[in-house]
């Protein structure tokens, strides 16, 4: 008769298995494809986000920053792990009752590829899930096999199990944190590869202009910003990875007759050209950082929609939509200057800024330059876009704001010197100049500006100094417009319209 104080070690110990088979499984998924829409858990992170209401993820981004993305992430590994473990822990029952040898193996494995399969739609990178699954049940039941050829060993069984399970388990996740980290799905090469040498070669000659117009001012980062730097702000914690022969764009709705292009016939027009456009979040703080500036290379927008042309009064705003099931609506008129931008720093986009093709949109916060656009779709009604729908209202222009950065102490031979700087943006009204107060506001001295770059929607750098007596200085900095209107003093959150107010910062001389 079997010892009752044994059945419960036994269960604990198939627990144990199913959740290491779980854990392995989704290791395995992310050495094969990394944080690419392939890897298991990118289709429930989607999930998540998707079913998330617009309240909570509005809080996410007031409270938790980019960490909100991480946070969803996470959960959604844990549910993959669940669900995963389900199966394995479903495949050892149904072993336990059969006298089929690995049958459990043959259950965790198949359930779990034809799961992954359906969840991401790639059979050979579902293996990944699959194997690692099936290895760990192989594992624990070869363990189960051995532990009952010994006399009255039912509880080194389990141990067996357990072990074996957890030895499979750090052998993939190890491998897993390796090989995964360096995938990162399409590798962008120079735009020359795509376009004429003469394009390739006017980028980088911005490239230098900016270099050369940028302050030489520590802790300020230059007037262009590194690719590697710059901001990104998704609403999906895995970012699509299309390729160019699968991509295409088209212009549909209140229009004559819709337009289609695939990349080579983008990439490929006479009027690609380069241009200086400075992005801007409508959620970061007053005086964060989620404000860059690229050399973007690309087409206008007007190329397609003067093809299409729109049904005049028919026709009042667009809904652009993207590969990740993104979509933002804005009024035509702003598509006017728009660009269609497949280059950034002289390179093809990564794909965190929307590799292949992404949409610029001078003057306007950075949420409607949609990433991976597929459509663009002119509207004879206004509709909400996936922001507004949360309670967001960043489709307008950028606010005005002077931003305080760098506090550096210079050795001037006598008393205290003391640096301030950081940059100005104002979307396509421009930055006319920036002025500085050391006491509180009290009174004003105009800064130095950075020689302006050329193009209608870039931001500017200011730099001021002053000979500070010792002890606190109260540091508020505010620009004014190119079309003379002073940036607003009184303050407001991100939410809903972006934040406004002067920055201001405690100095210590």
């Amino acid at each position: 008769m079997d010892d009752p104080h044994v059945a419960p070690n036994v269960s604990r110990a198939e627990i144990a298995v199913a959740a290491s088979a779980g854990v392995a499984g989704v290791s395995g998924s992310f050495a094969v494809a990394g944080r690419t829409p392939e890897f298991v858990v990118a289709p429930v992170s989607a999930l998540v986000v998707g079913l998330a209401p617009g309240a909570v993820m509005t809080a996410a981004i007031r409270n938790l920053g980019d960490a909100g993305h991480l946070l969803a992430l996470g959960v959604a590994a844990v549910l993959a792990v669940g669900v995963l473990a389900g199966i394995a822990f479903a495949g050892i029952r149904l072993g336990a009752r059969s006298e089929v040898p690995y049958t459990s193996v043959a259950v965790g494995g198949v359930g779990s590829w034809l799961l992954a399969v359906v969840a991401t739609g790639a059979p050979e990178q579902s293996l990944a899930t699959a194997g690692p699954i099936a290895a760990t049940l192989a594992v624990a039941e070869r363990g189960w096999a051995v532990g009952r050829e010994s006399r009255g060993a039912r509880v080194s069984s389990s141990r067996r199990k357990v072990l074996g399970a957890v030895g499979s388990l750090v052998g993939f996740a190890g491998f897993a944190a390796y090989r995964g980290a360096s995938i990162t799905g399409v590798e962008p090469g120079p735009i020359s590869t795509v376009t004429d040498d003469e394009t390739h070669a006017e980028a980088d000659r911005l490239l230098s202009r900016a270099d050369d117009r940028s302050f030489d001012v520590a802790d300020l980062s230059g007037l262009v910003t590194p690719t590697d730097e710059f901001y990104e702000v998704d609403i999906d914690n895995v970012n699509p990875n299309p390729s160019d022969d699968k991509w295409g764009l088209s212009v549909t709705g209140e229009v004559e007759q819709e337009v289609s292009v695939d990349f080579e016939e983008l990439s490929g027009m006479e009027a690609v050209e380069n241009r200086l456009v400075t992005l801007r979040c409508v959620g970061e703080s007053l005086n964060g950082h989620k404000i860059d500036t690229a050399v973007w290379t690309g087409v206008p927008t007007s190329e397609l929609l003067d093809e299409a042309r729109p049904q005049g009064s028919d026709a009042c705003c667009v809904l652009v939509r993207a590969v990740d099931g993104y979509y933002q609506e804005f009024p035509l008129s702003a598509l006017e200057d728009s660009f269609l931008a497949f280059g950034m720093n002289g390179r093809r986009l990564p794909r965190g800024h929307g590799y292949p093709v992404r949409l610029l949109v001078p003057g306007h916060w950075g949420e409607i330059n949609v990433k991976w656009i597929d459509e663009i779709e002119v509207l004879a009604d206004e509709q909400k876009g996936y922001w507004e729908k949360r309670g967001w209202h960043g489709t307008g222009p950028v606010n005005t704001v002077a931003k305080l950065h760098a506090v550096n102490r210079l050795d001037s031979g006598s008393g205290e010197r003391v640096q301030v700087a950081g940059h100005a943006y104002a979307g396509t009204r421009g930055i006319e100049r920036v002025e500085v107060s050391t006491d509180g506001g009290e009174s004003w001295d105009e800064a130095t500006l950075s020689e302006p770059l050329p193009g209608d929607d870039v931001w500017r750098q200011w730099r001021y100094e002053w000979d500070a007596e010792p002890g606190e200085h109260e540091v508020v900095v505010r620009a004014t417009d190119g079309e003379g209107d002073l940036q607003p003093r009184a303050f407001s959150q991100p939410y809903p319209s972006g934040a406004t107010g002067w920055v201001s910062r405690t100095v210590e001389a």
